[in-house]
């Protein structure tokens, strides 16, 4: 496929940020994300937060276009420049229009996450002439069996195709990403072959999946099989070798005894809260998509941005661990960097922030073995 040129972007007046004014010299948002939605059109099998399309519950808990747009307001009030719009699958709200002009208008920088199932020539319309920053699309399989193994939608490759064809065809930005799970891991090289032709500049994929935010048993043993075993993680990375030079070029950083912080019972040591923060689907504030531990959330349809901004963050951010199982293991590994461990993900797979995660760590030591060996062999 030929490379498409990329469209001017429409300039829309940049508002100012009062509150920013105010707080020059404090700690800032940079970006956000925003929910819209939980449900989806498919139901893949690997899904942390996918409701059915139809769910009458979950389409009634979401915000209104004016709370999700209000939210909105106060982020780039306090400096956001950068939106994220995603679900679920965000071109389900029969307002997504609505919602994505009103960002636009605050002259932020939209990106948005779909499956590309849903788009039609309206949101292509839509699209060259607002152009969004981004527009990111996985990639489930590049066969029809393969794609709808995980969707487990008939009909689904079809309607990816016919979307994502639209897309390249408008001429906006779009990338291509992967999930590495059980169902399309025979797959995973013919996946990175189609999305390299189609996106040259840019391609990820990831090889580790974490729980429900729900905490859906059912759905978490699904996801449970379709994780990889560690040395299947270590060979798609192996054979990737962008991925794979990268790893070796960092490897200062992916294993460095100062990542250990021996001595620190924090509990928060990545970046969640420090430059960006999330919003779920029922106006819920999070440090980062991964965080719902009770007592990490905070409702917005009951305070103010500002307010979870400048007083919530730290408080959830101070957050500490006197439990010696967790102190001398996750928080003093040299490797952590190597790992999907984070007190999000750590509360997702066992129902607390200090838990210790055996399936990330057994990723993570196979994944310095091979970086060591590695590394060692191109030194001679």
């Amino acid at each position: 496929m030929t490379e498409t040129t990329r469209p001017e972007r429409t300039t829309i007046e940049i508002q100012q940020f009062p509150l920013w004014d105010k707080m020059k010299g404090k700690r800032v948002p940079l970006s956000f994300d925003l929910e819209v939605t939980a449900r989806c059109s498919a139901d893949c099998r690997h899904c942390y937060i996918n409701l059915p399309a139809g769910d009458p519950a979950a389409k009634g808990a979401e915000m209104t276009a004016k709370e999700i747009l209000g939210i909105a307001r106060q982020a780039a009030d306090l400096g956001a420049m950068w939106c994220l719009v995603t679900g679920g699958e965000p071109l389900l709200r029969d307002d997504f229009e609505e919602i994505y002009l009103g960002l636009k208008r605050m002259g932020l920088l939209v990106s948005v996450f779909t499956n590309a199932c849903l788009v039609t020539a309206a949101h292509v319309e839509l699209f060259k002439k607002y152009p969004p920053r981004d527009i990111e699309v996985t990639v489930y399989g590049v066969t029809r069996e393969t794609y709808e193994e995980v969707t487990r939608r008939p009909g689904s490759f079809d309607a990816f195709m016919r979307g994502l064809d639209l897309l390249f065809a408008s001429g906006v930005r779009v990338r291509l990403k992967a999930m590495a799970i059980r169902s399309n891991l025979h797959e995973q090289q013919a996946i990175a072959d189609f999305c390299r032709v189609r996106t040259k500049d840019y391609y990820r994929f990831d090889p580790q999946i974490h729980l429900r935010f729900d905490g859906d048993a059912a759905r978490n043993v699904e996801i449970r099989g379709e994780r990889l075993t560690p040395d299947e993680i270590v060979a798609l990375e192996r054979a990737d070798e962008k991925r794979s030079n990268a790893m070796k070029e960092k490897c200062d950083t992916l294993i460095n005894a100062e990542m250990g912080h021996k001595g620190c019972d924090h509990l928060f040591h990545c970046g969640a809260g420090n430059g960006s923060f999330n919003v779920s689907y029922d106006g819920r504030f999070r440090l980062c998509s991964s965080l719902w531990a009770e007592g990490t959330t905070y409702d917005l349809r009951q305070g103010t941005l500002a307010d979870a901004w400048v007083n919530f963050v730290p408080k959830v951010r101070d957050l500490r661990s006197q439990r010696r199982e967790f102190l001398d293991s996750c928080r003093t590994c040299e490797i952590v960097n190597l790992c999907l461990w984070c007190p999000a993900h750590a509360h997702l797979e066992t129902g607390r922030l200090d838990g210790t995660t055996p399936d990330f760590c057994a990723a993570a030591h196979r994944r310095a073995e091979e970086l060591k060996a590695s590394v060692a062999a191109s030194s001679g």
